[in-house]
């Protein structure tokens, strides 16, 4: 049999999947509402974290915002969309719990993106160029730290396999 949406009447289309699946309005004390908001909460907080360690681009400004808050700078020239390293090293250390809450005390992230398929404006992609030819990368990723002076005090190439503790209790170090 066809299935068809009516395009003119939305309120048919929400009578016609209930009716059709069996879908019932939830009841307000219905534990699968109380469910759905804990979920929806959960994914609220999950999503305020992940928006506190933003990535900057312009480094002049990472190095700034350093300085006022006396804090290092974190550099990662990467290859986001091609390098499997890079992402890698994004999934497992960039991304975790433990490398996001020393990032929000520690460092001002700076993502030097050198993709193939994504978009990037001329002047970015020109920044990044000049950084790169700047600070000498041979290989991607290449993570960099400054510390608030704009000093390199930390250089990594590639990525081993280090969980995020590893990486964390590295930069810790160079804060003392």
């Amino acid at each position: 049999m066809k299935q068809t949406c009516p395009a003119n009447n939305p309120s048919l289309l929400k009578v016609g999947l209930n009716e059709r699946f069996g879908f019932r309005s939830v009841q307000p004390n219905h534990p699968m509402k109380k469910t759905l908001l804990l979920v929806s909460l959960t994914w609220a907080v999950f999503q305020t974290c992940v928006a506190e360690t933003a990535w900057l681009t312009d480094l002049p400004a990472a190095q700034k915002q350093a300085r006022t808050e006396n804090k290092m700078v974190l550099i990662d020239f990467t290859g986001s969309d091609w390098c499997p390293p890079c992402k890698a090293l994004h999934k497992n250390v960039l991304t975790s719990p433990e490398f996001t809450a020393f990032a929000k005390t520690s460092l001002v992230l700076v993502e030097l993106d050198f993709p193939n398929s994504k978009k990037q404006s001329s002047e970015l992609k020109a920044a990044n160029k000049k950084l790169s030819a700047d600070y000498k990368i041979e290989g991607y990723p290449t993570l960099i730290v400054l510390d608030a002076a704009g000093k390199e005090v930390f250089r990594k190439v590639g990525y081993d396999g280090t969980a995020a503790k590893g990486y964390v209790a590295d930069l810790a170090k160079l804060k003392k």
